[in-house]
């Protein structure tokens, strides 16, 4: 996607404002492995929003609100092309067991693969980003730039060649 630099600078900055990115909203849809009697979330919502265009690439940043069903998230070891984040579940899903992943995209069904997925066993919440068979325009598999945790939530940024 080409951008007219001149073009984009004689906008006026109120219109500029307003082409900010917003953000997706993913539902991820639990599934549980016994029935709905577990006291299993019915779903739990992700974001991720496009950074501007960069010539050669593009990134995405994106988070899940896993604080909203755990607590004492951590981060695991890096791994090359997937990041997993644990916590421990609230005492109202701590009987959970199920899995979650992409259902909904701003209301839309996922017609995609799910690269993020959530695993809700023995007391513990597991969210999975995984880049494992993503690829970009160019053909290669897309990287996580960056994973973390803010405000007590996964946090990540994904990108590729364009």
């Amino acid at each position: 996607m080409q951008r007219c630099l001149p073009c984009v600078l004689a906008l006026p900055v109120s219109l500029m404002m307003s082409t900010a990115a917003v953000a997706d909203t993913i539902e991820l849809q639990v599934l549980p492995i016994n029935g709905p009697e577990q006291g299993c979330p019915k779903k739990v919502i992700a974001y991720q929003t496009g950074q501007p265009y960069q010539e050669g690439g593009y990134a995405t940043d994106g988070m899940v609100n896993l604080s909203e069903i755990a607590t004492q998230i951590t981060l695991a070891p890096e791994e090359p092309f997937s990041a997993t984040w644990m916590g421990t579940l609230k005492p109202q899903y701590r009987n959970c067991e199920g899995t979650a992943g992409m259902f909904k995209i701003d209301g839309e069904e996922n017609a995609g693969p799910s690269y993020i997925r959530l695993q809700l066993f023995q007391g513990k919440a597991k969210v999975i980003l995984d880049m494992t068979g993503m690829q970009d325009a160019n053909g290669f598999t897309t990287q996580i730039i960056k994973s973390g945790l803010r405000q007590g939530n996964p946090r990540w940024t994904w990108g590729g060649t364009d």
